[in-house]
């Protein structure tokens, strides 16, 4: 009967042959995470700084509802106060969006920023791993064929 041919022993050899470098992997795990935490400190400074314009315009709002709760002396007094307070809420509500886009704006910029940087980075680790892996494969290569003309 005819045996199957084992071909695991070959395959063993043959990675045995071609070893792999995992510490590009490893450099490139730590740069996703490097890159992770810049955007996530972008993040979070977008965040404690929008929180700080969303206080303020929330007390600078009640300060003016103070304004609009007093007594006042005759009926028309009320609706200058409701005019004044509409005139007030409008013109804050401007000057936080504005804040807001601010806040959009920078963190807009500091991640094109990041990531033209991670771009930069990757290719060039990519073009540095490329050629290690390339040498290691062109001397693997010459030694399989050297232990081949060998085993002739």
């Amino acid at each position: 009967m005819a045996k199957t041919p084992d071909f695991a022993k070959t395959m063993q050899d043959m990675m045995a042959n071609f070893p792999i470098d995992t510490s590009s992997f490893q450099e490139a795990m730590k740069s996703q995470n490097l890159l992770g935490e810049k955007l996530a400190r972008v993040a979070l400074s977008a965040a404690e700084r929008s929180t700080e314009i969303s206080a303020r315009w929330a007390k600078d709002s009640i300060t003016r509802m103070g304004e609009l709760a007093s007594i006042k002396e005759e009926p028309s007094d009320y609706t200058k106060a409701m005019s004044d307070f509409a005139s007030a809420s409008a013109e804050l509500a401007a000057e936080h969006m504005a804040a807001y886009a601010e806040v959009a704006k920078k963190v807009q910029m500091d991640t094109v920023d990041l990531m033209l940087t991670a771009g930069k980075d990757i290719a060039s680790d990519a073009q540095k791993v490329a050629e290690k892996a390339n040498r290691d494969t062109q001397t693997a290569a010459k030694k399989a064929t050297a232990t081949a003309a060998a085993a002739k």
